[in-house]
């Protein structure tokens, strides 16, 4: 894991076209901007893991539906 220390309105770059900013910290809250191509999806951890388990409900599904 790569740790860093930003100050407001410093900027991450990941690969060549995702980009994220710190816009403001208040507290122990950190507000980002994340700016990354249409394709890319991004999430919060926890909306991210519900999505992989309705994936996974849905191919467990798909799987039985196959068999019978």
């Amino acid at each position: 894991m790569l740790v860093l220390t930003r100050d407001i309105g410093e900027m991450i770059a990941i690969g060549d076209d995702i980009w994220i900013k710190v816009l403001e910290v208040r507290g122990g809250s950190v507000r980002l901007g994340i700016r990354a191509p249409a394709d890319v999806e991004v999430h919060r951890s926890e909306v991210f893991q519900r999505i992989q388990a309705q994936r996974e409900l849905l191919n467990q599904k798909a799987r039985k539906g196959c068999r019978a």
